[in-house]
Formats: C-alpha cells, structure tokens, sequence
C-alpha cells in the first residue's frame, strides 16, 4: 500500500488550521492535523518542503517505522515545528489503517476501555457573577466536569475569559495583543470565585482550572493549599515546566491535583515529572507530541505511575486532533479526562465528523478509520490569516508567560 500523493491544506474556517492529506496507490487516503497555534506556516512549509518527498513510495502501513524514520532520520529531533509534522502524519496513517480494515482506529489500539470519553467545557466570565452564570449553562448541557476561569478585578484582560458563549480562541490578526497581569491579585481573588462556586454549585460537579504557566512554584504551592477545601479535579499549568523538578515544591505543600503538558512535544519532556509521580494528569496532545504512536507510549509510562491523561483540547485543535484524541482516550486504561472546546460553525462545516457529544460524554463514532473528513472546495473559500497568541506583561512593564 505505497503513498502516492501527499498535500498540505492550510485554511481559516473561524480560525487556522493545517491538515496534512495522504493518498496511496489504492485511493485510499487519511488526514492528520498539523496545527501549531500562530506558527501555522512553518509547519506548512516542514511538511511540504522537507517531509512529503520523503513519504511518496513509502508503506503507508508501516507506522512505526515511518515514525522513526521521520524523528530519528532528521537528526535534529524534537521541538514543536517537527514533532506537529511527524505528529500529522502518524495521524493520517493511522486513519488510513482504519479505511483499509474497515474499523475504527480505536480497534486497532486495543479497542474500547470504557464506553464513552467525559470531557470538559470551559466556562468564563468578566466577573464571579458572569461565571457563575456560565457554569450554569454547562451544567444545563450535560456537562460533569466544567473548566473555571474569571476576570479578576483591577485587571482589564485575563486568560481564559472568553470572547464567545462556547469557545475560547485567544490568538488575534495583527500584531500580538500586550495584556496586563498581576500575580498578586489573581492569588488573592481565586480562592473566592471556587468558594463561591461549591456553595453555588456543590460538590458534585467536577471543577477544574488553568494557571497557565504564570506562577513561581512557591506561588503555585500557596494557590493549590488555598484551593483545598473546594477539591479541584485538577490545578492546571502552575508554573512553567522546563524545569520538572519545580513540582517537587509544590508537591510538598498541598494535595490538589496537578495537570501539565500541553506544550510538551515528547515523552522526555515529561519523563521525570511522570517517574517521580510529581503530576496526577498529563496533557500532551495527539497534534504536538508525536501523533497518536507516541502519544501511547506517554500514556504507558503514565500508568506505570498512576497518572492518568487529560489531553488538550483547545479550538486550535482541529476536528481532525479531537477525533484522534477520542480514539486515543477510549482505548488507553489510564484516561482521565479530555478538553473539548467547541469548534466554530465554518469550522464544523469544513471538516465533517462521526463524533458526538451525549450527557456530558464523547464516542469517536465507529466510522472507518478516523471517522472525520475535509471539504477541501470549501475550506478553499477561507484563506489563511496570519494570527499570533497574546503576549503578557507584568504591571511594571517586564515579559511574563502568556
């Protein structure tokens, strides 16, 4: 089954995406999501200039070890531009996989662990009574397990609060938007928006929230102490994690449960976080780590440790990465949770899909394969528009993590 055409498709239905598209000799072909939020056209060019002459002759059923001639064969390994390009096509050929057999890609991991995929909404607003509101609309949806993030006062701008009702798309046309930030406050005001929350809300609901990387781990030990009482299913992104052993500290002062990884392209960016069991979920995603082949290995390392997964899911995300992550997600014995953000109607409308949302649960749908497809007439009509993700500053003017 030799490849015989691959192309890039780069479009804009609501927001960017590249969806790399691998054709064999028997008109079979298999999509892979090659998205890289604001760096969309270097994983483009990767792809077209420099991986797809490399695949055209190739087996498109040997997976692994078109895996491993890709990673291991550019000597220059890692970072996020190559591993979305590997990570695009091991996806493809894994959907191929599927159409040939006439199964779902889920069978072809192991099968089903579970019968469906809880996932979690991300609900926001300007104020704690604006939020509050919105998680009450994601209960009303069926939703079990709700991401909480709010304005905090004093503070024009703040991350997670959405612009839309369903969906947070933070990256802009332009130059990047400069926002405004201030730890202080934010450590200050948190604990307040969760106490209100439970008292809204109870315990049943499973609440989750994202620091986004802004915290020294002293800070980040204090805000999971201080969020205790309201049993959080998970602190995400408490600090920067180049440095692993950071979490050690944090570990030391409070048991909230610790999230980490979107950023993450490998196994060894996560390696001793997992080993010294200094996290509780690992996030790395099917589009940035390596495809779902690697993305298997993580998660086997992870249970060896207890950890489980919580992919990302955020709208930069195409339908293409969701439908490989539910795969993904129902196979592996260690899941535990996995971001859906709702993607835009142009966006729905350009990359169809078998998977579906139920009560707070998601199924990739038993369709060959993947199960998702592209309009490729019509993702024609929504030419790429270069848009970068904000930048943040400390009230004093210095560069801080966005």
């Amino acid at each position: 089954m030799k490849i015989t055409d691959a192309k890039v498709i780069v479009c804009s239905p609501g927001r960017n995406f590249v969806t790399l598209k691998v054709t064999t000799e028997d008109g079979l072909y298999g999509l892979g999501d090659a998205t890289l939020n604001g760096r969309e056209l270097a994983v483009a060019s990767y792809l077209a200039d420099h991986v797809i002459p490399l695949l055209i002759g190739r087996d498109a059923r040997r997976v692994e070890d078109t895996w491993q001639y890709l990673y291991k064969g550019a000597y220059w390994r890692r970072g996020p531009v190559t591993m979305t390009a590997i990570s695009a096509v091991d996806t493809a050929l894994w959907d191929i996989k599927g159409k040939s057999l006439n199964v779902p890609v889920y069978q072809l991991l192991g099968g089903a662990s579970r019968d469906a995929v809880m996932v979690y909404g991300h609900a926001s607003g300007a104020d704690i009574e604006s939020t509050l509101h919105a998680v009450a609309e994601y209960l009303r949806l069926g939703y079990k397990a709700v991401r909480v993030q709010s304005g905090v006062p004093g503070m024009a701008t703040v991350y997670g609060v959405g612009r839309g009702d369903f969906y947070y798309e933070p990256a802009e046309p332009g130059r990047p938007p400069e926002c405004l930030w201030s730890s202080e406050a934010y450590l200050n005001f948190v604990p307040h928006l969760f106490e209100r929350l439970r008292k809204e809300f109870g315990s049943a609901v499973h609440l989750l929230h994202d620091v986004h990387h802004r915290l020294t781990p002293i800070e980040a030990a204090r805000l999971g102490k201080s969020l205790e009482p309201y049993h959080l299913f998970w602190l995400e992104d408490p600090v920067p994690a180049e440095l692993q052993e950071s979490f050690r500290l944090i570990r030391q002062h409070t048991t909230t449960p610790l999230a980490v990884g979107e950023v993450f392209n490998s196994v060894y960016d996560c390696q001793q976080l997992i080993q010294e069991q200094l996290i509780d979920y690992i996030r790395t995603t099917v589009v940035h780590a390596g495809g779902i082949s690697h993305l298997r290995k993580i998660a086997s390392l992870a249970e060896l440790y207890h950890v489980r997964t919580g992919c990302h899911g955020a709208t930069d995300m195409s339908p293409v990465c969701i439908a490989a992550a539910l795969h993904f997600d129902l196979s592996v014995h260690n899941f535990g949770i996995q971001e859906y953000m709702r993607h835009s109607a142009e966006t729905e409308r350009v990359f169809s899909h078998a998977y579906t949302f139920s009560d707070g649960m998601m199924h990739p749908g038993d369709a060959p394969g993947l199960g998702v497809d592209i309009d490729e007439g019509l993702a024609a009509q929504y030419p790429y528009r270069r848009a970068y993700l904000p930048v943040n500053r400390r009230l004093d003017g210095t560069i801080h993590s966005w």
